[in-house]
Order: C-alpha cells, then sequence, then structure tokens
C-alpha cells in the first residue's frame, strides 16, 4: 500500500505565551525560515496564548518563534541545537 505525502504528515500544535495584541509566528527548518509563513492566532480573549497547527512529516526540524520581530527559543521545549548565528534553535522530533 502507497500513502501520499499528505497522509503521512502529523499535525503539530505550536503554541506561546506572548503579551496581548502581539504579531506571533514559528519559523524552522519545516518552512525555509520563513518568518511569516506561520503566524499564530490568539486563543483566549486576553490574547495571551497564541497556537498554530503546522502539518509536518516525521523528522527533526529546529525553530524558533518570532514575537513581534524578536526570534526567541521555546520556552517549552527541551531540546536545543546551536546555530550558525550564535544562538540556539528549539529542536522538535515528529
Amino acid at each position: 500500500m502507497k500513502y501520499s505525502t499528505s497522509e503521512m504528515k502529523r499535525k503539530v500544535l505550536f503554541k506561546l505565551t506572548a503579551p496581548p495584541g502581539s504579531a506571533v509566528f514559528v519559523a524552522g527548518t519545516f518552512n525555509t525560515w520563513d518568518p511569516k509563513a506561520n503566524p499564530l492566532k490568539a486563543t483566549s480573549a486576553q490574547g495571551v496564548g497564541y497556537s498554530a497547527t503546522v502539518p509536518l512529516l516525521p523528522g527533526k526540524y529546529e525553530y524558533k518563534f518570532i514575537v513581534n520581530g524578536d526570534w526567541q527559543v521555546d520556552p517549552g521545549c527541551r531540546e536545543s541545537v546551536d546555530n550558525k548565528l550564535g544562538s540556539r534553535n528549539s529542536v522538535i522530533v515528529i
């Protein structure tokens, strides 16, 4: 039996707490580090929780959140690696 790429993808939930009214995105190796490709939406009326579901194939990915233009690691992620810019990237394995 053959499976299509879309059938193999897993829905991955990215979530972050950020100040109300923030512009929040997630970028990583899964979207060629495009800082606008995957916006997170406010999950509460107060706008402090943000989330986005991204379909990803099984594998290992590096990523960061962008909050109001500032790149940051995922504070809820235990695994991270050094990057070529002298900072760290969060890591997720699907």
